[in-house]
């Protein structure tokens, strides 16, 4: 046997049997710890997740369900009929809609708009977003905006842009400093029973029913206000348009038993004063809320039945029409009748492609004519060069000049300036020949028409460069009085002055009408693409 471990030593056994009993009660007192402290934990991380599964199983039972009401909200790209109104809604004072978006101000001092809803809305329970931006140059913007839920329209007023003694609810987003107390810009909730003027010298403080300081100006995102209206509570909540994510919003304000009108129009208007903003509204949407264990109204109990029966006989007129249009076609050009409808037709890419190589063959046509001009004063300029010259040669190197001729330095001087005008003039054939060829010729399709432009820009300074010399040898022809040009034999006349600004002219009205043509062209892409 080996050595038996010391008494004391950890290793050590009791005598007798005492070790034995030693290490069963241990065992014993041990067991009990090491079972139970998992099991408690296992309890509690269960008891734990019971309660966050019962709390959002009652936070989604309550959650109200929202549907969209297209009749009261407005959203771009395409937001204004043809005819610059906006469906549903109605803009007066400044307010300029657009494609996709809707200024309610412009940057401009004492200026105030409005859109409304033209109908009311009579929901108990509601929801809104709505995205906007406020701008300016400087650092105090003026007056503000805001957001309305009223009884009646308010068309012009005192209040943002608004009628004052309003009944219903008014968010105001507030930019100028009134009572001097530093506290702008801010978000007001001011509730009016009909009764009562807006306080403007304190900034409505002594009226607002909540409030949050946030500067909605100059944002690099657009700013989002999501008002809710459930269950007589009011809550206001702002994006404040440092982050793209459109989620991102915080609470402003709240206010609970908050009565508002059954039936009401919504609005957004704005006003400036000695200083200005850009009030754009970008969309407008609303929700309808209906609360859990409610069943949900279907869109057609919403629409009276007048309307629905006038919509239906329109489209019904419509339809009666069109299938007389197409009886009428028909008989008229009975060899088509087994082609397709869609194949009398051009897509949009052939229409594009039309429209490029139609105004390509315009330039062309165009340019052939300014080169055959060029060619015209070019051929004038040589014969007044050369008949210039059988002129110096016939006096020969006699420098004394007769009575009623000019000075032989006079005419060096005339026959230098033609020269370099029949010098400027081959550069700007030359340059309007190059352009000639890539117009017939141009390099991957529609991208020559940078590269026409450019060409255009060279014409333009070539043309200054002539009317620089021209003008030069004009005012040197006229200080000279007393000599008169020695008798030369019939030539035709050079380049008038009157001729040539007609030329520039001419050329001129061609270059803006090429660029407002590229810009429209570019303007037609963009609204299909």
């Amino acid at each position: 046997a080996g050595p038996q471990p010391a008494r004391g030593t950890p290793g050590a056994r009791p005598p007798g049997g005492l070790w034995a009993g030693a290490s069963v009660a241990a065992k014993m007192a041990a067991a009990p710890s090491t079972r139970t402290l998992p099991l408690r934990l296992h309890l509690h991380h269960l008891l734990l997740l019971a309660i966050t599964l019962t709390v959002g199983w009652v936070a989604a039972a309550d959650s109200p369900t929202r549907r969209f009401e297209y009749k009261y909200s407005f959203k771009g790209p395409h937001l204004v009929h043809s005819d610059g109104s906006i469906p549903f809604w109605m803009h007066t004072g400044n307010a300029i809609p657009s494609a996709d978006q809707v200024r309610i101000t412009p940057s401009l001092k004492s200026q105030k708009g409005s859109v409304w809803t033209k109908s009311k809305l009579a929901f108990e329970n509601w929801e809104i977003e709505v995205t906007f931006r406020v701008t300016g140059r400087g650092r105090v913007g003026a007056d503000g905006l805001a957001i309305w839920y009223t009884d009646g329209q308010g068309l012009d007023g005192p209040v943002f842009g608004a009628s004052d003694s309003w009944n219903g609810l008014g968010i105001f987003f507030d930019s100028f400093d009134n009572d001097g107390k530093k506290n702008n810009p801010v978000i007001l909730v001011v509730g009016n029973n009909g009764h009562q003027l807006y306080d403007h010298q304190n900034d409505g403080a002594t009226q607002a029913l909540g409030s949050c300081l946030r500067d909605f100006r100059n944002k690099p995102y657009a700013v989002r206000a999501r008002v809710i209206y459930y269950r007589k509570t009011l809550t206001v909540m702002i994006h404040n348009g440092f982050t793209p994510n459109n989620d991102d919003y915080e609470l402003c304000a709240k206010v609970e038993n908050m009565v508002l009108p059954l039936e009401g129009f919504f609005g957004i208007s704005a006003a400036t004063g000695a200083l200005a903003d850009d009030h754009d509204v970008l969309s407008f949407l609303t929700f309808r809320l209906f609360e859990p264990g409610k069943p949900v109204e279907p869109d057609d109990t919403t629409i009276p039945q007048e309307e629905k029966e006038k919509y239906r006989e329109q489209y019904e007129n419509f339809q009666q029409a069109l299938d007389k249009k197409k009886e009428d076609f028909q008989k008229d050009h009975p060899d088509m009748q087994g082609e397709q409808v869609d194949d009398l037709f051009e897509s949009v890419n052939e229409q594009e492609l039309r429209q490029i190589f139609e105004g390509q063959n315009r330039i062309h046509l165009e340019i052939k004519q300014l080169n055959r001009q060029l060619n015209m004063i070019l051929d004038e300029q040589r014969r007044y060069v050369s008949l210039v010259s059988d002129e110096l040669s016939k006096k020969g190197t006699n420098n004394v000049p007769q009575t009623g001729q000019l000075p032989q330095a006079e005419l060096d001087n005339i026959m230098r300036y033609q020269q370099e005008v029949l010098k400027h003039v081959g550069e700007l054939k030359n340059s309007v020949t190059n352009t000639l060829s890539q117009v017939a010729h141009p390099p991957g399709g529609a991208t020559g028409g940078y590269e026409v432009a450019q060409h255009f820009n060279d014409i333009k300074e070539h043309l200054h460069v002539v009317k620089r010399d021209l003008g030069a040898l004009v005012q040197r022809n006229v200080n000279i009085e007393k000599p008169k040009c020695p008798e030369l034999p019939p030539f035709p006349s050079c380049l008038s002055s009157t001729h040539f600004f007609m030329f520039v002219a001419f050329q001129t009205v061609l270059f803006i009408g090429y660029i407002m043509y590229r810009s429209q062209q570019e303007a037609a892409a963009k609204k299909f693409f």
